[in-house]
Formats: C-alpha cells, sequence, structure tokens
C-alpha cells in the first residue's frame, strides 16, 4: 500500500476557461487541491463557482488551460471516468431522486460497482455514517427534509469512496442547526482522508471547516489565503463576499 504524502497536490487547475456555449465563465481559473485537505471556493453568485466545480468532474469540456489528478491530464474526461478515478461530485440542491426509496438512492452511487457484496459492504458504512437515512430506508427521498436531503446527496457521493468530494452549497436552504450537522459530517469525511473541494454562500461556516480559501469574482481568482488570514480580512470579506 503506498502512503501518500500530505502535501501531495491531488487536483491542480492551470489557467482553465470555460463555459456554456458562446458565453465564457472561467477566465483562466487557477487552484489545488493537496492530499487531506479541505478547500473553499468562496464567491458572490455568478462568480463561476458551480462552473468550476462542474468543469472538474467532467460536465463542462474547458476550451483551455489543464486539468491534473495526482499530475496527468484529465481536462475534457467524461464524468464517468473522472468518477472512476476518485472525485465525486454532490451537485447543489442534493438532486434526490424522490420517487426512488432512501436505500435505492444511495445504492445509485455504487452504480460503478459489479460487487453486490461491495455494494452491501459500502452501503452498511453510509448507513453506520448517516443512522437517520438508515431509519429512513424505506421511505422515499421525496418525503425526507431538505436536511436529510443532503445527507443522503453525500452518502450516495461517498459510495464510490472517492479520495476527494466535491460539495456544491452544502447548507443551502437548511435550518441553521442541520447545517452544523452537514458541517459536522463534512469534517468527519476529511478526517477519515478524503480531501474536500466546497462551494458555500455561508463564509464563516466554509472557513470554520477548511484550510485555504480561493476567492472568485467573475470567473477568476481574485486571492488565495489560508482560512485564518481570511477571516481577518473584513475588506475582502466585504468587498466580495458581503460580509
Amino acid at each position: 500500500m503506498t502512503h501518500q504524502n500530505e502535501s501531495e497536490v491531488l487536483l491542480e487547475l492551470d489557467n482553465v476557461v470555460a463555459g456554456y456555449g458562446n458565453l465564457v465563465a472561467l477566465h483562466g481559473i487557477s487552484l489545488s487541491v493537496r492530499h487531506k485537505e479541505v478547500v473553499a471556493l468562496l464567491g458572490a453568485n455568478g462568480a463561476g463557482k458551480s462552473t468550476t466545480l462542474r468543469t472538474i468532474s467532467g460536465l463542462i469540456k474547458p476550451s483551455a488551460g489543464a486539468i491534473r489528478w495526482k499530475g496527468q491530464g484529465i481536462a475534457g474526461s467524461p464524468p464517468e471516468a473522472i468518477l472512476r478515478l476518485g472525485i465525486s461530485h454532490c451537485p447543489e440542491e442534493r438532486h434526490v431522486w424522490p420517487e426512488m426509496t432512501v436505500e435505492e438512492n444511495v445504492e445509485l452511487g455504487g452504480y460503478l460497482l459489479n460487487s453486490k457484496v461491495e455494494l452491501r459492504r459500502r452501503k452498511e458504512i453510509a448507513f453506520h455514517r448517516f443512522p437517520r437515512l438508515r431509519e429512513r430506508a424505506r421511505q422515499l427521498a421525496g418525503t425526507l427534509s431538505g436536511g436529510e436531503q443532503q445527507m443522503l446527496a453525500i452518502a450516495r457521493a461517498l459510495m464510490s469512496e472517492p479520495q476527494l468530494l466535491i460539495l456544491d452549497e452544502p447548507s443551502l436552504g437548511l435550518s441553521p442547526r442541520m447545517a452544523d450537522e452537514v458541517f459536522d459530517v463534512i469534517r468527519e469525511i476529511n478526517a477519515h482522508g478524503v480531501s474536500i473541494l466546497v462551494v458555500e454562500q455561508n463564509v464563516h461556516k466554509a472557513l470554520n471547516v477548511a484550510s485555504r480559501a480561493y476567492v472568485l469574482e467573475t470567473g477568476e481568482v481574485i486571492a488565495e489565503k489560508d482560512s485564518a488570514s481570511l477571516k481577518n480580512d473584513p475588506e475582502l470579506l466585504n468587498a466580495y463576499l458581503g460580509g
């Protein structure tokens, strides 16, 4: 078994340009995520945060620049290939399948697995990590609360046992108590060695869990700081993140 160096860069974006049709949303984004690191991507609505995540996970093909995973170029690879490499994307607004049960939704996260035994093992880990989902395993996912649906979306994303989990607005629309629970889960996942790249409107929650953060404005990185420095930079927080 190879032991990874914690300073090893897992994911690297180098001058990535991407968008939708003729609309360029990212104007040369560069960032990195190291082994076992939590990195936050911050910025106002429309700054290009979700586009960055979609480009990493293969949902959008960049028109220029490089995306490297452990030094290998992956820009333009299909989402399934990127998932197989160890990058799992938990999208904004959760996107659970409401007419399927909680258990079926969790199992969907293991669709690349060929072994029923392995699927069962991973499902058991998911239910151990999220006891509330076990209690509601036979319930339709559409009947869950927003917070429970977010837990379900994260559980499903973890079924591929990723090395990097990408989270888009995990606390969106949740009560403060549920948001705290979600961030506790994020800490626990990271403590088990999973690197995390998180987009989050709640800047203070994001900075409390991340070691570093990038601030985006209109598709460009305008700052990169460790979380402690960013918390103590009211000028930057007010100018680009609404305090």
